[in-house]
Formats: C-alpha cells, sequence, structure tokens
C-alpha cells in the first residue's frame, strides 16, 4: 500500500529557522518538505507548480506578509491547509487570519511534537492552538464575559451570560468537576451549558471553541 504523505511547503524569512525546522521534521515517517519560501512571493510562486499539503507560515516577511499570502492560497488553493508560525505580540493579526479561513497557529516556540500534532489535527481537518497561545488569548474572554449585556440572553443563536463563562473555563482547560467547583453550579448543570455551547457554535473541541471566540468578538486581540 502507497504510504501517506503529507507534504509540507515552508515560508520564514529566517533561513536559519527554516532549515532547523526541516531537519526536524525529517525524523517523522510520513512528512515530506516540498518547498521553501523566504517571502510571500515567493511562496505564492512555489504553489504554482508544487502541490502541498500543509503551508507552515510566517506572519511577518518582507515583500508579502504571511496574511497577504494567505488571502491568495486560501481563494486560489482551498484544499491546502496553513498553519501560522508567531511570535507573542502578534495577536492582533490572529483575528484576520482566522477570518480567512486557517485553523492552525504556532508559537515559533513550540516543540517539535507540538508542531507534528498541529500538522496532523489541521490536516484532519481540525483547527489547532499552541498550547501557550491557548492560554494568553482565553484571558482575555474573561473581559467580554464581564462586558456581556443581559438581553443577548435572549437571542437563540447567542451564547448567554453563564453560557461565556463556562465557555470561558473550557478553554482554560478545565473538565466539568473543576469549572462546577469553580462557578458553584453542578457538573450536570456544566454538562448541559457545554452541550448548549457545542450546539450553538457548532463545534467539536477547544481549538474551535476559541476560534468560534475569536471570529465573533469574544476575545479582544
Amino acid at each position: 500500500m502507497e504510504e501517506d504523505i503529507c507534504r509540507i511547503v515552508l515560508a520564514d524569512d529566517h533561513a536559519l529557522f527554516r532549515n532547523g525546522l526541516k531537519v526536524l521534521l525529517s525524523d517523522f515517517k510520513g512528512l515530506s518538505i516540498a518547498g521553501e519560501a523566504s517571502n510571500g512571493k515567493e511562496l505564492i510562486s512555489i504553489l504554482e507548480t508544487t502541490t502541498a499539503d500543509i503551508i507552515l507560515l510566517d506572519i511577518s516577511m518582507p515583500e508579502m506578509n504571511g496574511i497577504e499570502a494567505a488571502a491568495i492560497i486560501m481563494k486560489e488553493y482551498p484544499n491546502t491547509h496553513i498553519i501560522t508560525l508567531s511570535m507573542f505580540g502578534e495577536e492582533d493579526y490572529y483575528f484576520k487570519m482566522v477570518s480567512l479561513g486557517v485553523k492552525g497557529f504556532l508559537l515559533k516556540n513550540s516543540s517539535i511534537d507540538e508542531v507534528v500534532l498541529a500538522i496532523k489535527n489541521v490536516r484532519e481537518g481540525g483547527s489547532y492552538f499552541s498550547n501557550e497561545l491557548l492560554s494568553s488569548l482565553v484571558y482575555s474572554l474573561q473581559y467580554a464575559v464581564t462586558a456581556q449585556q443581559k438581553a443577548n440572553e435572549d437571542d437563540d443563536n447567542e451564547l448567554s451570560i453563564r453560557e461565556k463563562e463556562v465557555l470561558f473555563q473550557i478553554c482554560k482547560g478545565l473538565s466539568n468537576v473543576e469549572i462546577g467547583d469553580k462557578l458553584y453550579i453542578s457538573k450536570r448543570t456544566v454538562d448541559k451549558h457545554r452541550s448548549n455551547i457545542l450546539a450553538k457554535t457548532a463545534c467539536k473541541n477547544t481549538a474551535n471553541l476559541v476560534v468560534y471566540a475569536i471570529k465573533n468578538g469574544l476575545v479582544e486581540i
């Protein structure tokens, strides 16, 4: 049986970073580096002749940055998945990338095992947030929760204040029992809130919930 190879293109303006990542990824079976680019224009040119399953895309690049490149790629190569590579302090770009359809977000200091996990999840149609990035983003969700107006509870398509509180705790990685203890409600009540949140947002996991929160302005970035 022919092995399923995941073809990866690296796009980052730092050659040392690309080379290091390429060496580390080469140790994992089923992953193949199909190309490298130092800026967005090079990346678009490479994709004209090279098939890529995953693009590891830096946000800050010369000539054409990651956001501009992602906009073109998501339109012209919709079957290609993008995982954004970023540093702390670039949070204001995440909403733009999510709006374009990007579903993978990694900090550049992520471990190689986390990079591979992100590649696997995103290639299979899921989403992935770096653990450190996830923690950074969900804390800002607190402010949106406290600012939410009570009137929104009457809208079936809106999360209630309590559901937003539960969502915040879910994104922090707490179990239903821990959420119940923190919010002084029963586990059964948390179970119901979690079910309602998943139904309203059409999300399947924590990373999807964070994407939903960003896209809908629940996370201030």
